[in-house]
């Protein structure tokens, strides 16, 4: 025994301690075998400590060596601290946790790795306040972003920004128009807080994801007896009285349900399913559509009167294959968010990559481009440049963007191989060729982007890409005075 007030730290049983932790603890070898496995890591994964124990992490749960944070750790060789962790055991069950790995040495050898796990779900329902380093946290009115958080600095983006900011300061209704995928919500949310309304609810419902017979009882509420199972609820106007009522994929809503709905913004007022009684309400009403609303009316699935009514402030997002100045930036959004979130220590992407991606169509908009990324980014392991490895097999569903021209470009895929090195390649023939064409459709141009890009069949966008890309000066091909 050591001297009196010392611990002797040969008899302490660090495992039982380690036992009774809240937090998950995994202790594994060199080889991912689970060494020790303790009850709360049962409890967040669904396993008997005794089933997990002898078997290899990549067992038991649905990961590989480059995406298991403990065999990421035996590789580093160095800790891995507070990453938001989400992973899937064998058996089905989805864990989001926030994890840490740290390396176990003996004589400056590791020998093995500890793996502590939050349960995260459980942490955000015990300690409201509490929220995962990287997450993006509640605000406390039912958002999570603001204007501050959508990204895209061109003039176009921009514009669309500064009209939706104005439009935050009236009680008037404001409809955001713009295809799946193109950030809808993330700008609704934000012009909540944008708006004297922030203190109050946000209220969000999709039109498309309700069935029909529940929408108005879901919009109005339900009064006890109106039908079978029909409780005194209040409905979605109530609930977001003084605040934000967002009607997302409006055009799913029955043209019934519309006369209702235009009577109860008029009015102001509302009626419970089964009641005679009015509430008033004050809400603003943000609502989206995923195409031009008078296209919509002519197809009779958007009654005019209703229209007119929401449509006071129209806010239209511009696809993702017309903003495609964004796109790096966007790229680094991702790539950051995903290498907190996995692990990895990608920087960008390679240029063959941004050169498909400048010629792609994006039906899927911004939603796409991060599930592609995160797809990629799965496959990185240690790498720090995503190539067109890693996005296969995601980018064999890509086409080329039909130009006005009726012409597809052809975007430089080079070969595996340093194409500089090897001048014969297909990949060299082609980037020579495509070079000599910008080249001549700026001489013909004398220097004007616009018609050189017309000529070619490829936005203006694209085209600055390749004048980049080739190291071209625009103004050599203007004329002199």
């Amino acid at each position: 025994m050591g001297a009196p007030g010392m611990l002797d730290m040969h008899c302490i049983d660090f495992f039982s301690v380690l036992d009774h932790l809240d937090d998950g603890v995994i202790i594994a070898d060199m080889d991912g075998v689970i060494h020790f496995y303790n009850q709360a890591q049962s409890k967040i994964d669904g396993i008997l400590p005794e089933k997990a124990m002898g078997l290899k992490v990549t067992d038991i749960y649905e990961l590989n060596n480059r995406t298991s944070m403990i065999m990421q750790c035996t590789t580093r060789k160095s800790p891995i601290k507070n990453r938001i962790f989400f992973y899937k055991t064998i058996s089905g069950k989805v864990a989001n946790t926030i994890t840490s790995v740290y390396p176990l040495f003996e004589k400056n050898t590791i020998t093995g790795v500890i793996c502590f796990v939050k349960d995260y779900e459980l942490l955000r329902r015990s300690m409201p306040g509490a929220a995962a380093p990287e997450c993006r946290s509640e605000l406390g009115n039912g958002t999570r972003f603001t204007f501050d958080d959508l990204i895209g600095t061109s003039a176009d983006f921009v514009r669309v920004k500064e009209t939706a900011q104005k439009a935050s300061a009236s009680p008037s209704p404001i409809m955001i128009q713009g295809e799946t995928g193109t950030g809808k919500e993330l700008f609704a949310q934000s012009i909540h807080n944008f708006s004297p309304r922030r203190q109050k609810k946000y209220v969000a419902v999709n039109c498309a994801a309700i069935p029909h017979y529940l929408m108005e009882g879901m919009l109005f509420g339900t009064t006890k007896g109106a039908f079978t199972g029909a409780l005194d609820k209040p409905g979605l106007f109530e609930t977001a009285h003084k605040g934000t009522l967002f009607l997302d994929e409006l055009l799913a809503m029955p043209v019934e349900l519309q006369a209702k709905l235009l009577r109860a913004i008029q009015e102001k007022k509302v009626r419970r399913l089964g009641s005679v009684k009015e509430i008033s309400v004050d809400v603003k009403i943000i609502s989206s559509v995923s195409q031009d609303p008078r296209v919509a009316i002519r197809e009779n699935r958007l009654r005019t009167d209703l229209y007119y009514r929401l449509g006071v402030v129209m806010v239209k997002l511009p696809p993702l294959r017309d903003r495609l100045d964004s796109l790096e930036e966007l790229v680094s959004h991702f790539i950051e968010k995903y290498n907190f979130r996995l692990g990895t220590h990608v920087q960008k992407i390679s240029s063959a990559v941004m050169d498909l991606f400048l010629t792609y169509q994006w039906p899927g908009n911004i939603r796409e481009l991060e599930h592609l990324i995160e797809g990629a980014m799965n496959m990185a392991g240690q790498e720090k440049l995503l190539g067109i490895d890693q996005f296969t097999p995601g980018l064999d569903t890509l086409e080329p963007m039909e130009t006005t021209a009726g012409h597809f470009p052809v975007p430089r895929i080079p070969d595996p191989v340093n194409t500089h090195d090897h001048p014969g390649s297909l990949a060299a023939f082609q980037s020579a060729h495509e070079k000599t064409a910008v080249d001549a459709a700026l001489a013909a141009a004398r220097g004007n982007v616009t018609r050189a890009a017309k000529s070619l069949g490829i936005s203006r966008q694209l085209f600055h890409y390749k004048i980049k890309k080739y190291r071209l000066c625009r103004a050599d091909y203007m004329p002199r005075p």
